[in-house]
C-alpha cells in the first residue's frame, strides 16, 4: 500500500516540474510582448509610443470600429476627429478607454 502512494507521489512530482518551467517561460513572453506599447490621451490628441508598424483601432462603446490608423513611427501623435462620447483605443493587447467632451 505504501509503495502505491510513493509511486503516485513521485509520478505527480515528476510531471509537475516541466509544467512549472513552461508556465514561467510563457509569463516572460507575455510581459516582454506587452511592455513597450504606450497610449496616452490629452483632449483630442492621442500619443502612441512603441507601436511602429502596428494598428491603432478606435471603437465606440457598442463595439463598432469607427477608425483604424497604421502607426508609421515609434512615437506618433494623432488628432482624433470624433464626436462627443466614450471610445476604446486598442493597439495589440493594450486597450484604453477615453472620453471626448
Amino acid at each position: 500500500m505504501m509503495k502505491k502512494y510513493l509511486f503516485f507521489f513521485l509520478l505527480a512530482t515528476l510531471t509537475a516540474l516541466p509544467l512549472a518551467a513552461a508556465e514561467e517561460n510563457a509569463k516572460e513572453e507575455i510581459e516582454n510582448d506587452i511592455a513597450p506599447v504606450s497610449i496616452n490621451v490629452k483632449g483630442t490628441q492621442v500619443h502612441v509610443s512603441g507601436a511602429e508598424g502596428k494598428v491603432l483601432e478606435i471603437f465606440n462603446l457598442a463595439g463598432v470600429r469607427v477608425a483604424s490608423v497604421r502607426i508609421d513611427s515609434n512615437d506618433k501623435t494623432l488628432s482624433l476627429n470624433l464626436g462627443r462620447g466614450c471610445y476604446l483605443l486598442k493597439v495589440d493587447k493594450i486597450v484604453r478607454k477615453i472620453s471626448i467632451s
